[in-house]
């Protein structure tokens, strides 16, 4: 399982996609952030994804096209994701989007395309987008992101393709345990965001007993655990050691009892908006 950084999964229609990537939610456009991919692929890295409520497409597309010339990578060799906000689910509003994001990316195609909140009487036209960019060969992979149980059974009620993504926020507070089972039955990977919960477990003690245990930060050991749950983790960050460190997680792995000792630290708490009760 996961033996190394550029380990990949294969989605439900056989795309492969790394199981670590790096996350950029809430870093502003600008040298910071294109120096932060960079060092990303430096290291390894393969996986970036971004939205376009970030803001910070066109830094992202910066720092892409300067780590594929320095690095001599192939676009093929990274997986890009982006997702389209509320404000642009619909039919043909999705597929401008699409557009957009590309051009501010500077991209001619993305690996996965997500609708990033399961606004209600919308989603569906959105989804009928992403199937026309997918049928027509644009994108990669078509997912979602913040859906649950319910809002994959209502899409999928219509829905000529599977998601082959539902990106979420999930980690050792939020373990979303129907809904990791349900997305393995249906074949849907799941994928965390907020993995470290926006460094609120980092001082856990139940977490730092298990870290010091392995030689490892807690941060490194909560990236493991969602691993060996098989779900692919984004976590954010801009600085080069973390970048390193949040990378180092395919020299150790956690025992059954430590999963379980993880798994009961569940308090089904958020630290993102609840996907069922939003006003965006």
């Amino acid at each position: 399982m996961n033996q190394h950084l550029q380990s990949k999964i294969a989605l439900n229609n056989g795309v492969q996609m790394p199981w670590l990537g790096i996350g950029v939610f809430k870093v502003e456009e600008g040298s910071e952030l294109v120096e932060a991919i960079k060092s990303a692929v430096r290291h390894g890295y393969r996986s970036i994804d971004t939205a376009a409520i970030y803001g910070n497409e066109s830094s992202v597309g910066q720092g892409i096209r300067e780590a594929l010339h320095e690095n001599n990578l192939a676009r093929e060799e990274l997986f890009v994701t982006s997702k389209v906000w509320t404000v642009d689910l619909g039919y043909e509003s999705t597929l401008a989007a699409y557009e957009t994001s590309l051009n501010k990316l500077g991209l001619a195609y993305l690996d996965l395309y997500l609708i990033h909140w399961p606004v209600a009487g919308k989603y569906k036209d959105a989804w009928r987008a992403l199937e026309t960019l997918y049928q027509q060969g644009r994108v990669k992979a078509i997912g979602v992101s913040n859906f649950q149980i319910h809002h994959l059974e209502d899409l999928m009620k219509d829905a000529e393709i599977k998601p082959m993504v539902n990106q979420v926020e999930f980690h050792p507070f939020l373990t979303q345990k129907e809904l990791l089972s349900f997305a393995k039955k249906h074949n849907i990977q799941l994928e965390a965001w907020s993995p470290l919960m926006q460094g609120q477990l980092l001082d856990h003690p139940v977490l730092k007993e298990i870290a010091d245990k392995h030689g490892k930060s807690v941060a490194q050991v909560i990236l493991r655990w969602d691993l060996q749950h098989e779900v692919i983790t984004i976590p954010k960050t801009t600085k080069e050691h973390r970048i390193i460190e949040n990378a180092s997680i395919f020299d150790f792995e956690l025992t059954k009892d430590e999963m379980d000792q993880i798994d009961a630290l569940n308090q089904n708490r958020r630290v993102g908006p609840d996907p069922d009760n939003f006003d965006f």
